[in-house]
């Protein structure tokens, strides 16, 4: 998810598009806060690892 959000960011910049950026900023963010809980252990949506 924080890859995808890293490729929208970036084309979304290169092409000026700022539906892409806005969407890439938000997969990033919501990728990184699900990596930062998966990986104190706490579980999301069940699961231990959302990936």
């Amino acid at each position: 998810m924080i890859l995808i959000g890293l490729i929208l960011l970036i084309i979304g910049l290169l092409v000026g598009i700022g539906l892409l950026t806005t969407i890439g900023g938000i997969l990033i963010v919501v990728g990184a806060v699900l990596w930062i809980l998966g990986a104190t252990g706490r579980a999301v949506g069940g699961r231990k690892h959302y990936f």
